[in-house]
């Protein structure tokens, strides 16, 4: 794996995800620099030790001047900011950084974008690999296959290499929204628990995008999965983590279970077999219970 010690990473959309890494990048040795659009999240990155904090809407190209171009290595992990900024936030937002990339006095060595497995449609219970089509998928999750394409067709004067990691349903610390609604004694819960939850806590998906800033250069640009092991069914889910805090089990009210933007909830099976062969990666927390396991003791 390439050392990051003395490399030069700027994170664009540093919020949840860019946060954490960040901080790990920072004591790995890389001077890291950030740009987000929350003024609260700009002085708690400060305070971590960043060379540089901007903020900004990463859509606009205000922040041009203030981040020299010519990175080591540049991470989007942009989120869509509302539901009726989805694009602005990723088609909006990738065109700008793109076109900052263009400008430097080098290109992007790697480009790392952390998009979603929403660009999926595939539903029926069926596995889902980096094979399957993209196309048919919600309105929002075309919206951010429009962003990844983007990047594929990013011209060399703006990006060497580059990565796009399709995330799962992200959950860590700070950020349990089942766990929090058992924990406030909800006895019943919207939708239905009959589908599958496909997760990945947030570390695993720092470590995830730390193993495609270290891959050698022998490994050229690619499409990957991030999700744990063992996707399981809601049902399932909801059950450990009520005997797990000694509530009763809540039911389900039966309505449409919906992501966000309204389109309904598939239930598949993500694969993660892809990153693994190719980057090295392994899910500190494999499945549901490693994860929340660890939210409960904190």
């Amino acid at each position: 794996m390439v050392s990051l010690h003395d490399k030069r990473l700027v994170i664009f959309g540093c919020g949840y995800v860019g946060s954490a890494l960040a901080r790990a990048v920072v004591a790995a040795g890389a001077s890291v620099e950030a740009l987000t659009r929350n003024p609260e999240k700009a002085a708690a990155l400060r305070e971590a030790g960043l060379a540089k904090v901007v903020v900004a809407d990463l859509s606009t190209d205000t922040w041009h001047g203030q981040i020299v171009g010519g990175a080591d290595f540049v991470v989007n992990c942009v989120s869509s900011g509302g539901p009726d900024a989805y694009r602005q936030s990723y088609v909006g937002g990738m065109h700008s950084v793109l076109a900052w990339a263009a400008k430097g006095a080098a290109p992007v060595e790697t480009f790392v974008y952390t998009s979603s497995t929403s660009v999926y449609p595939q539903g029926g219970g069926v596995i889902v690999d980096e094979s399957a089509p993209a196309e048919g998928a919600s309105p929002n999750g075309a919206i951010i296959r429009e962003s990844e394409a983007l990047l594929q067709h990013a011209p060399a004067s703006a990006v060497r290499r580059h990565f796009i990691l399709r995330l799962a349903g992200i959950y860590g610390p700070g950020r349990h929204h089942l766990l929090d609604q058992l924990r406030a004694g909800a006895d019943q819960l919207g939708g239905s628990g009959a589908h599958r939850l496909n997760l990945a806590h947030r570390d695993d998906i720092v470590a995830a995008i730390l193993a495609g800033l270290g891959a050698p250069a022998t490994v050229g640009s690619g499409l990957f999965n991030v999700a744990d092991s063992a996707p399981a069914l809601r049902a399932e889910v909801v059950a450990w983590l009520a005997a797990r805090l000694g509530r009763p089990v809540p039911g389900f009210d039966g309505s449409a279970t919906t992501r966000r933007g309204g389109a309904p909830m598939p239930d598949r099976i993500i694969s993660n077999a892809r990153i693994q062969q190719v980057l090295g990666w392994r899910p500190q927390y494999p499945d549901y219970r490693a994860g929340y396991e660890k939210l409960l003791s904190l």
